[in-house]
């Protein structure tokens, strides 16, 4: 299915002498564990590079455009992570009320700064990170229609990607590896299972307005136990089907964002429900300086049984957000995870600074403390880690 969309965009493409524009980045990485993994396999450091490129271009007096972003990332200790993605191969073409975008995409739903529960088009790239924000590019037909009560997205959906999980010397991991080549789906369909959704938004003053609906192969595989061709114990992903009913809402009040996502799930397991939300208060100025502080509080909520529920079950968010508004455009998001009922804690630091015109570098700090062994996290208690990466823009 990629290959085919590929192949009709090139040739859409072809022979355009159309205005275009080059962009990207490549980046080394360096990440440092703490402690020696719960298998021996599993490294404790790494440095790997990842290469960016960016093409976009526009013709027909910019009714049309293109845009395309590929993703490649070399490893050679984990090669699990070793992969190369197209994140963006997609034709825009405006006409009049409506917006098409045709081809490969990634999108985002959602408010809430903890979890993204409506956020469901895309599949994650697990290997790129443990917040979930790194995404799998998605062939798609998008239908995005203006009214002056709304705004409507209509999205065919054809062609499934399975989510990306790190190899045997990867971390962080669960303490058995996912063997991707027995994957299992419950549609018969499998990774060709056509999927749809559909999504109405609207501001109103301060509020901002998002319901959606989507029936298809669900994003986040339920693992089994099983043995691979060599004997040993993994864990084999099965994808399953499922409706899901979303709402986003978020209103701003002076100094305050209020958010909230709530989900509803229909699967041949039990439905279920979940929601996230809390604010977002800011101070500007703080200390008479330029510098802005965000703090942040998000519950989050799941309605399964214990043994089913996901990370995010009865968790408490509180963080920070610092935007030092300066001309490096320096940020720092810092932010502990509470679980409620088992006393789990994961604290996570976020720090990026721009370094000249072209270079940018980031921090990344993850801890885990008194991990409940009941908790999901638990297979994660000594992958404290250390993200260092310096990336050149051009």
């Amino acid at each position: 299915m990629i290959r085919g969309l590929i192949s009709i965009l090139l040739g859409a493409f072809a022979g355009l002498s159309a205005a275009q524009e080059f962009s990207g980045n490549i980046a080394a990485e360096s990440l440092t564990f703490s402690e020696s993994g719960l298998d021996p396999r599993q490294m404790d450091d790494n440095i790997t590079l990842s290469f960016k490129p960016k093409w976009t271009g526009d013709w027909n007096h910019g009714d049309d455009a293109w845009s395309a972003e590929l993703f490649l990332r070399a490893d050679d200790r984990d090669d699990g992570r070793e992969h190369f993605d197209i994140r963006e191969f997609y034709w825009l073409h405006l006409d009049g009320d409506n917006e098409w975008r045709v081809g490969i995409n990634t999108m985002f739903w959602g408010v809430t700064e903890s979890q993204h529960l409506v956020d469901v088009i895309n599949q994650i790239d697990q290997v790129e990170g443990v917040d979930g924000e790194d995404k799998l590019g998605q062939p798609m037909v998008h239908l995005k229609h203006y009214e002056d009560w709304g705004v409507l997205d209509f999205l065919v959906l054809p062609g499934f990607r399975e989510r990306t999980f790190r190899g045997v010397g990867g971390r962080p991991r669960l303490p058995l590896v996912v063997d991707t080549d027995q994957v299992l789906y419950e549609s018969s369909d499998k990774d060709k299972h056509v999927d749809l959704a559909i999504r109405f938004s609207q501001t109103y003053d301060d509020l901002d307005l998002g319901i959606s609906l989507f029936k298809g192969t669900n994003r986040d595989p339920q693992l089994l136990p099983g043995i691979d061709s060599n004997g040993n114990n993994v864990l084999i992903p099965r994808y399953i089907q499922m409706t899901q009913l979303g709402l986003d809402v978020q209103l701003i009040y002076e100094d305050w964002i209020w958010k909230l996502e709530l989900i509803h799930r229909d699967t041949k397991a039990p439905s279920f429900q979940a929601l996230t939300g809390g604010f977002e208060y800011t101070f500007y100025g703080i200390f008479e300086t330029d510098i802005d502080l965000g703090s942040i509080a998000e519950y989050s909520y799941d309605s399964r049984d214990p043994g089913d529920r996901g990370v995010f079950d009865r968790d408490l968010f509180l963080g920070a957000r610092l935007a030092f508004n300066d001309v490096q455009s320096s940020e720092v998001l810092a932010g502990v995870f509470y679980d409620t009922e088992k006393g789990s804690q994961a604290f996570r630091l976020e720090a990026n600074r721009r370094i000249g015109d072209s270079w940018k570098g980031t921090i990344e700090m993850q801890l885990f403390s008194n991990i409940d062994p009941a908790d999901p996290l638990f297979a994660f208690a000594q992958d404290d880690f250390l993200l260092l990466e310096l990336a050149r823009f051009f």
